[in-house]
């Protein structure tokens, strides 16, 4: 299951200090505990994370263990296929986990399969619903071991229902190439403060330049430690995540609202460019992120916690920039969590509120001025679909057609409106992007 990696590769994870020890069993346990919440519901990886079995591990134990979560999250569908073909019935859930967690460490992060298969065995001792089964535990993993995974599809790892419409929308080879983009551990992206310069902090972090501007590089670690964070020179935010505001165009001294701000990374864009930013988020927790964020950089906006829809405010704006909530399916790289969280009903619910918001939103720019809206999803009907909408409703705003090699977007983006829909799969040679879909609108009237 291994591949050759796309763009800069993270380092080899560290591997718990001793696997004779507990410590190995519990990096163990703690990655099923957040496997199975993942797979829960949306939001259950994060809750997960406070959970005892997670928060009493040292760091480098916490570490191990999210990113054997994560590599078994992005392979699900594999590696059941492998456990399927050697299991003549189900075992409980607790035994798959377990068997689920010893081959993404084995067959994804390289583990020695002699520690996987000892601390698999060992964990399924531990419990009693789990202990009948530890021989086969240890027969199945050392079967594999022995014989090999056998061949597995990457279309696998997708959910049917997200796989039909990505191949009903984009197609046969697409739909090849996002689901080998679902498989990648995605490089950590910097955007950077104008003054900074794009080449030195490359350099410093051992990545490498982006079109745009952005910084990508496969380093991992505390954030805090690296080089240029404490003297605010950049932050961290997706290539993707960075082309709607670059699209916007703040430019100095103009008034920019930002709607549904949290997290802040675009926030700090429309900054960093010297215009007067409104921050608004409905949650106020979220917004800490951001105001710790400005804090760090330097930078100032004024932040406001409040539905967008209902904000009582006379303002308008010359620009205003809507990054609407959504099934966010095109982040799968760094969430896969949000593959197996997101129903079909989703789809639906979401855009009712992406329309809603694109009203408000427009209410909000003064003429001449301009809107951008984007989601980071993959579904036609929060994208396209929304933005075809509007423009019926709304003949005053025009599409303002994007050039992608101005805004740091893949040549292959563009669509024939002239808005930009990102694949994940775009940039493959450079390790991929987030999914996005982004169109500014001018308002002519």
């Amino acid at each position: 299951m291994a591949e050759k990696s796309r763009g800069p590769r993270p380092p080899k994870v560290e591997q718990p200090r001793d696997e004779a020890a507990d410590i190995g069993v519990e990096a163990r346990l703690a990655a099923g505990v957040l496997l199975n919440a993942a797979l829960e519901g949306r939001g259950g990886l994060d809750a997960a994370q406070s959970f005892r079995e997670f928060a009493a591990l040292p760091g480098p134990d916490r570490a191990f263990a999210r990113a054997v979560a994560m590599a078994a999250l992005r392979r699900l569908g594999e590696i059941d296929q492998i456990l399927d073909r050697r299991l003549q019935k189900g075992p409980p859930l607790a035994v798959r986990t377990i068997l689920r967690i010893a081959l993404a460490q084995t067959l994804v992060l390289e583990t020695p399969a002699f520690a996987a298969v000892s601390t698999a065995v060992k964990l399924a001792e531990r419990d009693p619903k789990t202990r009948p089964y530890k021989n086969l535990v240890n027969a199945v993993l050392r079967g594999i071991d022995r014989e090999g995974p056998g061949l597995t599809t990457a279309e696998s790892n997708l959910p049917d229902w997200l796989a039909a419409r990505w191949r009903a929308t984009y197609g046969e080879a697409a739909l090849a190439g996002l689901a080998l983009a679902a498989r990648e551990e995605p490089a950590t992206d910097l955007s950077l403060k104008p003054d900074a310069d794009p080449a030195a902090v490359a350099e410093a972090v051992e990545g490498e330049t982006l079109p745009g501007g952005t910084v990508r590089t496969g380093r991992r670690g505390d954030l805090a430690g690296w080089p240029g964070f404490e003297d605010g020179v950049w932050w961290v935010q997706d290539a993707a995540a960075a082309v709607p505001v670059r699209l916007l165009a703040p430019k100095a001294g103009e008034a920019v609202a930002d709607f549904c701000a949290a997290p802040g990374g675009k926030t700090l864009q429309i900054a960093a460019s010297g215009a007067a930013v409104v921050a608004l988020d409905r949650s106020d927790k979220r917004l800490d992120r951001l105001r710790a964020n400005l804090e760090r950089t330097g930078l100032t906006a004024e932040v406001v916690a409040t539905p967008a829809e209902d904000w009582d405010d006379p303002r308008t704006f010359d620009a205003v920039l809507l990054d609407a909530p959504c099934t966010a399916t095109g982040t799968f790289r760094r969430n896969p969590e949000v593959l197996r969280a997101t129903k079909p009903a989703d789809v639906a619910k979401l855009a009712d509120v992406q329309h809603r918001l694109l009203d408000a939103a427009a209410l909000r720019v003064r003429p001449g001025g301009r809107l951008v809206y984007c989601v980071c999803s993959l579904e036609r009907e929060e994208g396209e679909t929304q933005v075809i909408a509007f423009l019926r409703r709304n003949p005053a705003f025009k599409t303002a057609p994007a050039v992608p090699a101005e805004v740091g977007a893949p040549d292959e983006a563009l669509t024939p409106e002239g808005w930009l829909r990102v694949l994940p799969s775009m940039w493959a040679e450079k390790g991929g992007l987030d999914g996005f879909f982004i169109a500014r609108l001018d308002r002519v009237g």
